[in-house]
């Protein structure tokens, strides 16, 4: 038997759906599992144990792009599809790669492509978004297997990323601490960099901490204006890692502290504590999923909102200090 898994198209949401692979794989475990992923998410499913092979899906959403992808999937001889993501196309494309068994919730009007369709019950806010995951497999009538989130690295990668700090004159003698302060989705995700510079010095001033700032190309200004601001230049990596570098990188770490993003979710999965800076969003549904991790949230009136710029005066965020933080930050470096 072979089945493939569309996974999400964002980095968080295929972390969190990490541990839905891997229960599908124990209802089958004579099967090969297969992962059909946009190129930006793919490499989270190597060194898994559990799936064969990768099958990269390109940038483009359009028609020719999907028959294109449909026939290479074809050739496959899949016996069964599931479908992680939630788009309509990612269930025309099992469709048209011809698998007989195509499997997912029934959202996005999609229901009619699918053999074996679940109907979403879940209210916006209800549950993790880890569990909307393996309350799919659930309500296929398979087994869920353990919920924890994992990401494991080989030694190379771990050592390529010792190697990387050291070439940058990081030593990990003092505490690392990983600041993220970007968010993909907008601004209004983003506690503001002058906090996360002030935040930055007081860890480097009273722990000694060496701090390294990542986060995408297009994060590299403000990643930039952050250590400018900072007592000692940090290390700034912006664009310069992929998924995997990024991931060793976090796992040399001693804290990251970040917005609400993939990259929060990639640091809670390879088991680093986590001090997570809700705005906008709900933390119930895509905060850190498991432990050792702290959210930080202030109630306000227009909470939780949908936007992507704070068209007031971001309130969420700002009233969040830098001290509240670095308090926090001393469960886990002082």
């Amino acid at each position: 038997m072979k089945i493939v898994v569309r996974a999400p198209n964002w980095i968080g949401d295929s972390v969190l759906a990490l541990p839905a692979v891997r229960s599908l794989s124990k209802n089958f475990p004579e099967a090969q599992i297969w992962i059909a992923a946009k190129h930006w998410v793919k490499d989270l499913f190597q060194s898994h144990d559990f799936i064969k092979g990768i099958i990269p899906l390109p940038a483009a959403n359009d028609f020719k792009s999907m028959r294109k992808s449909a026939k290479i999937m074809k050739a496959f001889h899949f016996d069964t599809g599931v479908l992680l993501a939630n788009s309509f196309g990612s269930a025309l494309l099992l469709y048209l790669a011809k698998i007989p068994h195509r499997w997912g919730y029934s959202s996005d009007g999609r229901g009619f492509l699918l053999t074996r369709k679940v109907s979403l019950k879940r209210s916006k806010n209800s549950s993790h978004q880890a569990d909307y995951y393996m309350a799919l497999i659930s309500e296929l009538g398979l087994k869920i297997h353990s919920p924890k989130l994992f990401l494991p690295l080989n030694r190379e990668e771990k050592e390529e990323a010792r190697k990387l700090l050291f070439s940058h004159g990081i030593e990990l003698k003092r505490p690392l601490v990983i600041l993220n302060p970007g968010a993909s989705y907008g601004p209004a995700k983003r506690w503001p960099a002058k906090n996360y510079a002030e935040l930055g010095r007081l860890l480097q001033d009273r722990n000694k901490a060496s701090i390294l700032i990542t986060g995408s190309a297009d994060e590299d200004e403000l990643a930039h204006s952050i250590a400018s601001l900072m007592t000692t230049m940090p290390l700034v990596l912006t664009g310069q890692t992929d998924l995997r570098t990024l991931a060793g990188l976090i796992s040399q770490s001693t804290l990251f502290v970040t917005n609400d993003s993939g990259p929060m979710h990639l640091a809670n999965a390879l088991g680093v504590p986590v001090i997570a800076i809700f705005g906008p969003t709900d933390p119930s549904t895509t905060g850190p999923f498991q432990d050792p991790a702290v959210v930080i949230k202030k109630d306000t009136v227009c909470w939780p909102c949908s936007y992507r710029d704070c068209p007031f005066d971001h309130r969420c965020m700002t009233a969040i200090a830098p001290e509240e933080i670095f308090a926090i930050c001393q469960r886990f470096v002082s």
